[in-house]
């Protein structure tokens, strides 16, 4: 008799309380618990789901904002060349992804003398090894298009500068 009592104390505890008076009494998460965990999991879920959108929209900005440099310069009439164009890749090593290239010379010596003249103006460049032999004068080396178009624009107004600078994008 006593085996059948127990059984039938638990069914009743059941039927009045349902299934988490023993979940409590076992130490486990009840329904309520249950269903706290799940909207916690949800909330950030959904979190983490917003910050990936709001990621992608400024890279989707970004590339826009770029794209709108890339007409501005060749709206303007300026030139943006990667080293493939100079005759085959740079000879030299480069730190960044755009210089503005304000002179290419055979001689080296004639390079320099435009590096110095840039110098003098306050200016802090190179001398860029093309493949083809060429020695170019960059100057205002960045890895954002948006200065690179900005100090195109401002070198062409310094006497020392050519009209013909062109941006070099090293890839």
């Amino acid at each position: 008799m006593r085996n059948i009592i127990i059984p039938l104390v638990m069914a009743a505890l059941v039927l009045v309380s349902g299934c988490d008076a023993l979940r409590s009494l076992a130490g486990k998460p009840t329904s309520s618990d249950i269903e706290k965990k799940k909207a916690s999991i949800e909330a950030s879920l959904k979190a983490a789901h917003a910050a990936r959108i709001d990621s992608l929209r400024r890279i989707e900005q970004a590339l826009a904002d770029s794209a709108a440099i890339v007409d501005s310069i060749r709206l303007s009439g300026s030139t943006i060349l990667n080293p493939s164009s100079m005759g085959g890749g740079v000879a030299s090593k480069l730190d960044y992804r755009y210089y503005i290239v304000i002179g290419s010379f055979s001689n080296e010596a004639n390079a320099e003398a435009l590096l110095s003249r840039a110098g003098e103006a306050g200016y802090i460049g190179r001398i860029i090894e093309f493949g083809n032999g060429f020695k170019g004068v960059g100057l205002s080396q960045t890895d954002h298009i948006e200065r690179a178009y900005a100090a195109l624009r401002a070198l062409k107004a310094e006497p020392f500068c050519p009209q013909d600078a062109w941006i070099l994008v090293n890839e």
